[in-house]
């Protein structure tokens, strides 16, 4: 497999090759076989496959949350596996947004302080951090929420908070795995409605796990891992561009 020899766009997230096995004992469980991948600047990518293909396993891999068997993970040219753990902490932290489908908020603290948590990480002063985290909260349509905890608030809206806190960092890239899937049909479209307007908006690209094909389509391209290759649908199987 090969990239895509777009040399007009700048790619954020490439992958090459990339395998992931789990070996207990004797036994080997081959999850990824030789993933490529590119996500250039303002893409949208959608990766759908059955429960178990493999697709959150991927989506850990592209974000340096877990390392691959084999291959390159490389994020604004920069290969995960060459920098220090520290290193690639903070290159994480400043070009990646992430969602999960269960929001991981701090039960004690408010959605403003939530969203600003992750400015305080990288050391931006509390004043400004809140500031930034009420500016993207009202974007996202919780204005009249910022003081409340996340027990307080409905679960369309606790996706908003992490969507919020995912997006104050200014990420080159939102990885997002599963974000409606705890969600009704109703509120699901009405959270990735306001992810998609979001990260277009600031120019961010997102790469999107997801089981629900009416979402994916609504993304630039679509990918579908099946038996841990990932094909191009356009393609009927071939190279995953």
């Amino acid at each position: 497999m090969s990239d895509r020899n777009d040399s007009a766009a700048s790619p954020v997230l490439v992958a090459r090759a990339l395998a992931k096995r789990y070996v207990s004992g004797p036994a080997s469980t081959e999850v990824l076989t030789d993933v490529s991948l590119r996500v250039d600047a303002g893409e949208t990518v959608a990766i759908v496959g059955v429960s178990g293909s493999g697709k959150s396993t991927l989506l850990h891999l592209l974000g340096g949350l877990d390392a691959p068997s084999s291959g390159e993970v490389t994020l604004l040219g920069q290969p995960l596996a060459a920098l220090s753990e520290a290193a690639c902490g903070d290159l994480r932290n400043r070009a990646l947004g992430f969602v999960y489908q269960f929001h991981h908020l701090l039960a004690e603290l408010t959605a403003v302080q939530n969203v600003a948590l992750a400015l305080r990480i990288r050391r931006v002063p509390r004043v400004e951090a809140q500031a930034r985290a009420r500016e993207l909260l009202v974007a996202v349509g919780l204005e009249h929420r910022l003081l409340h905890l996340p027990t307080e608030l409905s679960g369309g809206e606790r996706q908003r908070v992490a969507i919020a806190r995912a997006l104050v960092t200014e990420p080159s890239c939102v990885l997002a795995d599963e974000p409606t899937g705890n969600l009704d049909a109703d509120n699901g479209q009405r959270v990735f409605d306001l992810l998609l307007t979001a990260t277009r908006e600031r120019k961010a690209s997102l790469v999107l796990v997801t089981h629900d094909r009416n979402l994916a389509a609504r993304c630039g391209r679509t990918l579908t891992l099946v038996h841990g290759v990932l094909r191009a649908e356009s393609e009927g199987g071939a190279l995953a561009s």
